[in-house]
């Protein structure tokens, strides 16, 4: 019996299945976190007077605070950029505000204010009446100041200068303006002085909120930047418009 070869008949390729989705979808942009977003600090101007800073419609947030109170390093651990506020080796000498703008993709949507520490000793008693005043300028005519943020080491609680200021505020707090108390280096207390501390605070504040923060232990960064976040961007995703570039002088070092 003699074999034949089998005849193959060619195959059909079967078509290829469709794609799933839209034909041409884009991925969605990344979201943006209230710490990723601190993270986009970077260094916008330097003004040794009130009249050389630059006029904004950004919302602006300001950080007060004690000499030694802890704001530098307050500031380094929300934006994570280890030298962008400079403390320095003089609590008190430096008197100038340097501002720092946030924003993704290097559009300003925020800017955070340093203010000088105040209430260092060795500081000439004319220079502090001086910066007292500028300071108080500042908080009080600066239109788009939208927060303030200040420092406080909870194991001295709030000086006479702190009420002082807060009595300075006082009127644009009620008028709507956010304002923060936070109380620095809290790994240095226990638990039971960490809720001690927080009432007594909570008292003072005026109306505005209090946190716990401690950059060693990264107690508070991620409430600090949420609370930041909230208040300069509205709940309806409005982002205010970029501000127009500044010169950029290299930055004072600050006190803490």
């Amino acid at each position: 019996m003699s074999l034949r070869p089998r005849v193959r008949t060619p195959g059909i390729a079967k078509p290829a299945a469709p794609p799933v989705g839209p034909a041409h979808a884009t991925p969605a942009p990344a979201r943006v976190t209230p710490l990723g977003w601190m993270h986009t600090a970077r260094f916008l101007t330097t003004a040794a007077q009130l009249h050389h800073l630059p006029v904004l419609d950004t919302p602006e947030i300001a950080f007060v605070g004690r000499s030694n109170a802890g704001k530098s390093t307050c500031i380094n651990t929300l934006t994570q950029k280890k030298q962008l506020a400079f403390a320095s080796k003089k609590p008190g000498r430096t008197q100038h505000i340097n501002l720092f703008a946030l924003g993704k993709q290097g559009i300003t949507d925020t800017v955070l204010a340093d203010l000088p520490g105040y209430g260092y000793a060795a500081v000439a008693k004319m220079d502090k009446l001086r910066w007292q005043q500028v300071m108080a300028n500042y908080l009080v005519s600066r239109e788009n100041l939208k927060g303030i943020v200040m420092m406080c080491d909870p194991r001295h609680g709030l000086t006479e200068l702190d009420d002082i200021l807060l009595e300075v505020i006082r009127p644009r707090v009620e008028e709507g303006l956010k304002f923060l108390i936070v109380l620095t280096k809290a790994d240095k207390l226990t638990r039971a002085e960490q809720a001690k501390a927080l009432s007594i605070a909570r008292l003072q504040a005026g109306g505005g909120e209090v946190k716990l923060f401690s950059a060693l232990k990264k107690q508070g960064v991620d409430e600090v930047a949420q609370l930041l976040w909230d208040w300069t961007h509205p709940a309806d995703g409005a982002v205010a418009a970029p501000a127009a570039a500044a010169p950029a002088p290299q930055p004072e070092t600050l006190d803490e």
